[in-house]
Parts: structure tokens; C-alpha cells; sequence
């Protein structure tokens, strides 16, 4: 896990150095090892080391072939490389260090950019190719790692955070209003190629692009199909069986590390699930990643409201674990706020976040990576509004039986749930608009499941979640890993029809049942759904109060053409004063004037960029 970054002067110019040292610096919470820069003629990259795999100075980046023609920086793992390794020394090719990174550049020169297709892992990388004068960029599958890149003047840049970028002074100059609306509207971020900086993109997930002096050009190399089919033809035994030796195979391989590796565990049925696995594999294989006693992470409350002790403590009974507990506070929320918002590069839709936010810190003092189970509620549909989608489906398609068994399994489970979203929903209807700008319109739950899961896993939520994640980690220089977004995991789970996914009412069918007699069955028949949160109605309403007010009175908050302040300031009074339920429209809203502040002056320029000479690459070159 690292930071990367490059300038590629399209008009062949030189780089600049000092350009180039500002990036590197910005990422430099990425990679606190060590750090390299590459400057050749009009390329020039720049690379933050976190070291994870091979230690030696010889995993060290810019990372170079035996002739000098391909240059490589890399931001991820790739867990299969031992295997690809053996597969490139029988073809004939050398490695000098034992590094994931030099197997890479070697799998790229065997077999150009279908190298991708070979990779199990996670990764954004840039390779400079000086025989045919390009630049080969690529995101894995599932987005993990992020990749964001502009073209501003005749430069093409990229790096691993939309902070780097800013350090060119015509970058990042204004919001860009469409993504800020659309997430100001029904809190997605990360759903396309654009972001809400203006003119800044990111590579797509499952895509590269090759650059040239004529520019960039994007292509998708990997896609997944979400089974439509409702009934399973393959016995559950078998399904349940085969999906439970896919991911321990799949924990195994993200236990490959040189550095000691630990889990987060939040009590949930995902994470109880990697805990008890890494367990059996420190069992059975020992792997040194993991030591003698696994270590685990968690966020817990004294508000039993939204505390999960019972089940995490189930678990390390259950185990043995080293086990490490936080509790985030509002009051250090407000002392974290400024550097949250800085390093997650733009706003977040709630404040659960910060949850793992505090766990990752908590990590840090033991370990340098961590794994965890982000991934499996959309894979496995896992949250409870997806039940009203397969409902929905249900009826569309006239299978009333199934539709009344899920539909009477569903309140028997989540009654509860159903009242509360419908509250919600009625609630949403008589609401004053809050905003003034225009958004996309993001059908997150409608259509039939399949089609559902599908935009949830590339567009409408694991995105945001991965965005989220990878900067909450890197802000601490911890390295997060994901076993079930193991391509294998996913391709399986995608193959597999909707009922071994929800089955009467009952989610993550499947998986319930791999997990029978070796995750406690207090966890593993959890009906409810929580994961790393926060209490944000009841922070909002109490503790965070002051400066939520503070934030609705300035004269910066009135100035917004986003949204119509006034109504902003008598919903949340009304909430206060309990005549209203709480929106989180309102924490959008607040995050989104502290991510301007951050982010942008008076005018709308960024507060952050550097003053360069006329003259440099990519800059005003006028007289």
C-alpha cells in the first residue's frame, strides 16, 4: 500500500521538480517508509512506500525493468504473485527483489495490458512504457485502490488523492456542482468517473487507460453478472460448502504480509466471519502475518442503543483474540473534523465513518494491516431494503407464493425496519425541500434485485464505502484488505440465483448457512444490521449542537447557492425541538460547507494550490 503520483508533459517538456516534490509530500501519510521520484525526460513519477511485502530496499519505487524501459508505481497488492512469479521464472524471466511490485512490470511485458485478467488483488498503477512512448494506468476490479487524474494545459496528471492534484495551481479551482447535488441529494459520491472537484476525474473501477501525446483513453477490462434467477438448480449444501472454501482460500491469500496483520471486528456476521477464519488459518497453516494470537478492532458505546459488546465479546470468547476496543466521542469528532474532511478529499454522507475512523487509528498501534468485511452486504444482499427490491420483483413476475413468503418472512424478522423506513419515507414527503441544486437521479432500489445488486457493488454504494475505507486507513498508514471482494468471491456469489441471497425474509442465505457450526449462532442468526456506526441523530440533537449552530449562523452557509439556508436552519431547529424527524440531508448539508471551507476560498479557488513561474509545464505560458 502506498502513494503514487506522476506528471506527463504531453507537449515533451520536462516535468516539474518541484511540482512533483509537493505531491509527494501531500501523499506522504500513504507511504511514511520511504520515498522515490523518477524524472525522465517528459514523464516524471513520484512514489510514497508503505512497506508490506519484501521489506529490502529492492521493493523500493519508481520500479524499473532490466533494460530501463518500463518504469512502475504501484499502490495496492497482488496477492497471487507468488503463483504468477513461478509462471514468469518458467518463461524465461528474472526477478531481482521479492517483490508483488516487480511482478507487475514483468507480467506487463509478457503479456501487455492483458496482464490485468492475471491479477487477484487490489491495485492502481501507472506504467511508463518507453518503447512505444505511453502511459499504461490501471484501477482493479472493484475499485479498492483509487486512482484520480486531470489534464490541465499540456500536462496529464494523476495520483492516488485528489489532494496531491491540488498542489498544481490550475487544478481543483471550483466544485463541481452536478456530483456535489447528487450527493447533497441522496448522499452518493463516487457513482461515475467524475468528482466534485471540477475538471478532476477517477479512474472507473474494472478499468485502464493508455495516455499518449493525443491524451487519455479509458477502457473497462472486467465485468460481473448478477444471476437473475430466483430458484437455486444447486443444492444448498453444495453452494453453502463451495462459497466457504472460496473464501478462506481468499482470507489465506490476504494474509500474505512481511508486517504483522490484524482484523477489524464490529460484532457483525462479515467480520465474526474473517475473525473465525484467520483464526482456523493461524491454526492450521500459521501464517507469521498473523502471529501467535490474532488481533482484533472495534468501535464500541456506552449507548446500548448502538453498542455491539455482546456480540464482539462472543467472539473473542470464542477465539482467544488479542482484542482492542474505542469509543468515539462527539467531543473529539469536533476535534477530528478538520483533518477527517482533509483526508477523505470530499464530504461523506454520515457520520459512521468515524467509527472506523477510530478504529483504524486504535490499529495502528499494533499493526500495519488490517483485514475487513466490507463488500459482503452487496455481494450477499445484505442490508434490508433490498428486501423490498426482491419483493417488488417478486410480484412484477407474478410468483405470488414467494412473494407472500417473503413478504410475511420479512416482518416476522425486520418489522421494526419496515415501520421505521416508512415513518421515514411519509416524513421525506411533507419536507420542505432544502435544496437549491440540481442532482442526478440515482435509482438505487428500484428495478429487480439482480439489476439492484449489480449498481450497488459498482456504482451506487461499495464505491463510496471502498472511498471511505482506503482513506480512513491511509490516513494512519494502515493498509485495509477486503477477502470478499476477492474476484473468485465475487464472481461466485454474482453466479448464484437471488433465493440463496434472501430467503424468507432471511439475508445472506448462503453464507448463514457455510458459517453454521463455526461462527456462534448468536451471530450468525443476527437479524439486525449495524456495522463500525455512530449515534449521529443523537449527537446531532445533543453534544454537537453548538457547533452545528455555529456552522447554520455564518454568513459563509447563507452565502451558498446549494441550498436555501433558511429552511436548512428551521429543519434542524424543528428537530431539536422534536416537532421534526432528524434527515440526514442536514449532516450532508453541514459536511458539505466544512468540505468547502477545506477545500476552496471566497471565490471558489482552492486555498491550497502553490504559486508556480510562467512558463512551467502545464501552467499559463502567456506573456
Amino acid at each position: 500500500m502506498c502513494g503514487i503520483a506522476g506528471q506527463y508533459c504531453l507537449d515533451g517538456t520536462a516535468p516539474d521538480a518541484r511540482l512533483l516534490a509537493e505531491m509527494s509530500r501531500r501523499l506522504a501519510h500513504r507511504g511514511p517508509d520511504s520515498e522515490g521520484t523518477r524524472i525522465n525526460g517528459n514523464i516524471g513519477l513520484v512514489y510514497r512506500r508503505l512497506a508490506i511485502i519484501d521489506l529490502s530496499d529492492e521493493g523500493s519505487q519508481p520500479m524499473t525493468n532490466e533494460d530501463g524501459t518500463l518504469w512502475l508505481v504501484f499502490n495496492g497488492e497482488i496477492y497471487n504473485y507468488i503463483e504468477l512469479r513461478e509462471e514468469l521464472v518458467m518463461k524465461g524471466h528474472r526477478f531481482h527483489s521479492k517483490s508483488d511490485s516487480e511482478v507487475i512490470l514483468h507480467a506487463y511485458e509478457e503479456w501487455g495490458t492483458a496482464c490485468l485478467e492475471r491479477f487477484n488483488g487490489m491495485w492502481a498503477f501507472a506504467i511508463w512504457d518507453g518503447k512505444q512512448k505511453r502511459l499504461f494506468c490501471a484501477r482493479d476490479r472493484l475499485g479498492i485502490k483509487p486512482f484520480y487524474y486531470t489534464r490541465t494545459g499540456s500536462s496529464f496528471l494523476f495520483a492516488s488523492e485528489i489532494k496531491a492534484l491540488l498542489a498544481h495551481p490550475d487544478v481543483g479551482k471550483c466544485p463541481d456542482d452536478g456530483t456535489l447535488g447528487t450527493y447533497l441529494a441522496w448522499g452518493v459520491l463516487d457513482h461515475s468517473g467524475r468528482t466534485m472537484f471540477k475538471e478532476i476525474s477517477q479512474l472507473e473501477p474494472a478499468h485502464a487507460m493508455v495516455v499518449t501525446a493525443a491524451g487519455p483513453e479509458p477502457f473497462r477490462y472486467w465485468d460481473v453478472n448478477v444471476n437473475p434467477a430466483i430458484r437455486s438448480t444447486i443444492p444448498d449444501e453444495v453452494a453453502s460448502s463451495r462459497l466457504l472454501a472460496i473464501l478462506r482460500d481468499a482470507t489465506r491469500l490476504h494474509l500474505r504480509s512481511d508486517v504483522a496483520i490484524g482484523t477489524c471486528l464490529s460484532g457483525g456476521i462479515d467480520s465474526s466471519t474473517l475473525t473465525v477464519l484467520i483464526n482456523t488459518l493461524i491454526r492450521d497453516e500459521a501464517p507469521a502475518s498473523a502471529g501467535a494470537r490474532q488481533k482484533t478492532f472495534s468501535a464500541v458505546f456506552s449507548d446500548n442503543r448502538f453498542d455491539e459488546s455482546r456480540y464482539i465479546n462472543e467472539i473473542v470468547t470464542a477465539t482467544g483474540v488479542d482484542a482492542y476496543r474505542v469509543e468515539p466521542t462527539p467531543h473529539q469528532l469536533w476535534d477530528d473534523i478538520d483533518q477527517l474532511v482533509y483526508m477523505q478529499d470530499e464530504p461523506f454522507g454520515s457520520l459512521s465513518i468515524y467509527a472506523q475512523y477510530c478504529v483504524m487509528r486504535l490499529a495502528k498501534e499494533h499493526v500495519k494491516v488490517v483485514l475487513d468485511g466490507q463488500g459482503a452486504d452487496e455481494l450477499l444482499a445484505g442490508y434490508l431494503a433490498y428486501q423490498g427490491s426482491y419483493t417488488g420483483m417478486l410480484l412484477r413476475s407474478f410468483r405470488w407464493g414467494t412473494a407472500i413468503t417473503e413478504i410475511t418472512g420479512s416482518l416476522r424478522h425486520h418489522r421494526e425496519f419496515f415501520r421505521s423506513a416508512f415513518r421515514q419515507l411519509m416524513e421525506r414527503k411533507t419536507r420542505r425541500n432544502l435544496l437549491k441544486c440540481t442532482a442526478e437521479k440515482i435509482p438505487r432500489y428500484n428495478g429487480n434485485l439482480d439489476n439492484v445488486l449489480y449498481r450497488e457493488l459498482t456504482c451506487t454504494n461499495l464505491p463510496a464505502l471502498l472511498h471511505y475505507e482506503d482513506r480512513n486507513s491511509m490516513a494512519f498508514s494502515i493498509e485495509s484488505r477486503v477477502p470478499f471482494l476477492d474476484y473468485r468471491f465475487v464472481e461466485y456469489v454474482a453466479s448464484l440465483p437471488l433465493n440463496q441471497k434472501i430467503r424468507s425474509g432471511i439475508t445472506k442465505t448462503v453464507l448463514r448457512r457455510a458459517i453454521k457450526g463455526i461462527v456462534p449462532e448468536t451471530i450468525r442468526c443476527r437479524m439486525d444490521k449495524m456495522g463500525f456506526v455512530t449515534p449521529e441523530e443523537v449527537w446531532m440533537r445533543e453534544d454537537l449542537r453548538p457547533f452545528v449552530l455555529n456552522i447554520l449562523s455564518s454568513d459563509s452557509f447563507h452565502g451558498r447557492p446549494y441550498w436555501d439556508a433558511v429552511a436548512v436552519v428551521r429543519n434542524y431547529l424543528a428537530f431539536l425541538d422534536r416537532k421534526s424527524a432528524y434527515s440526514p440531508e442536514i449532516w450532508r448539508i453541514i459536511c458539505a460547507e466544512l468540505w468547502l471551507r477545506k477545500f476552496f476560498d471566497k471565490t471558489g479557488t482552492t486555498a491550497t494550490g502553490l504559486h508556480f513561474p510562467k512558463g512551467v509545464c502545464g501552467t499559463d505560458q502567456s506573456t
